[in-house]
């Protein structure tokens, strides 16, 4: 499919909106839980459900694992751990969409599309911008280069996310909303590790014990709007226009979603950008633009899935895929 149909559009803005009011639940989370806590709750509270009363879809396995450790695991894991260092909420919404980027580019090297002068100009656009309000964050916050390691990690993050679009496509599921389900399986584990590891055993405990706190309840409700609605919702709605289209057409419209979360964070949390902040939103939107409205020049060939990943059949095929 050359263009994307009207009711693709349609589905990709609800995402944004999802994806940006996200933002305000993940602080509200993070104003109570650890980080790495936090991002394993989200996860575990979905697992065992669906465990227990969703089939595992027809996938490879393999790919299937990139996009699990890639959007799920190691994304929020640096996107929490910025924001807990100081990431304003707003300003995650839109570093995090280096993904778009990071994935168009991953696209070309691993899935033989072709990007054309408007979308190499788009993607240098948003990179600009992107540099232009890191700067302008280290010179203002007084904290010099130390400022930019929570835009580093946020960075990271966007890259994860961008290996996890990859392996969505190349999973090739036969239901886009299962996979996402079943991506809630992975994560849990090693994100507890890591926070046993890191924030200790008790800070974990005394975050669940003290849910009836002023902090407990507003997190609680950001838990739910991330698990229901920023995850079964809008992942489950972003793989499936993953799957049906090319990377370099899709991943663009996630830069959309700091139009929301900058507007939602000013409007609900006094969150207030700077001009040259600003300045550098409108930059990384341009390029937004240039990378959705650009027609690809050609779109790669994916065979279709026929069943799990194994090293027999469909092993071989993602070789003869990515050899190509």
């Amino acid at each position: 499919m050359a263009v994307m149909s009207s009711r693709d559009r349609v589905l990709g803005l609800t995402v944004v909106l999802l994806w940006g009011f996200n933002f305000i639940a993940i602080r509200l989370g993070l104003n109570h839980f650890p980080p790495f806590f936090f991002a394993a709750l989200r996860f575990a509270v979905m697992a065992v459900p669906v465990m227990l009363f969703v089939r595992f879809p027809r996938v490879r396995i393999r790919w299937f694992l990139l996009y699990a450790i890639g959007f799920g695991t190691l994304q929020f894991a640096f996107l929490f751990l910025a924001m807990e260092l100081g990431m304003p909420t707003g300003l995650a919404s839109l570093v995090l969409q280096t993904s778009a980027p990071f994935t168009v580019l991953l696209g070309v090297l691993f899935l033989r599309e072709r990007m054309t002068p408007l979308q190499v100009l788009g993607i240098v656009a948003a990179v600009g911008g992107m540099t232009l309000i890191a700067v302008d964050r280290a010179t203002h916050s007084g904290l010099g280069a130390g400022a930019l390691l929570p835009i580093g990690l946020t960075v990271l993050g966007g890259l994860a996310w961008a290996f996890g679009n990859i392996g969505g496509r190349l999973a090739q599921p036969d239901d886009a909303l299962r996979m996402t389900l079943w991506l809630s399986v992975v994560p849990p584990i090693p994100l507890y590790l890591l926070s046993l590891a890191v924030e200790g055993p008790s800070a974990g405990i005394a975050s669940l014990t003290s849910l009836g706190t002023h902090s407990g309840v507003p997190a609680l409700c950001g838990l739910t709007y991330v698990v229901l609605l920023g995850t079964i919702a809008g992942a489950g709605i972003w793989t499936s226009l993953m799957a049906r289209h090319p990377a370099s057409r899709v991943a663009p419209l996630s830069l959309l979603v700091p139009i929301v979360g900058i507007s939602a964070s000013w409007a609900l949390l006094g969150e207030t950008p700077t001009v040259v902040e600003l300045v550098g939103a409108v930059i990384v939107i341009g390029g937004c633009a240039a990378g959705v409205l650009a027609t690809p020049r050609s779109r790669p060939h994916i065979p279709p899935a026929t069943g799990s990943d194994d090293a027999g059949s469909a092993g071989g095929r993602d070789r003869v895929l990515l050899a190509r």
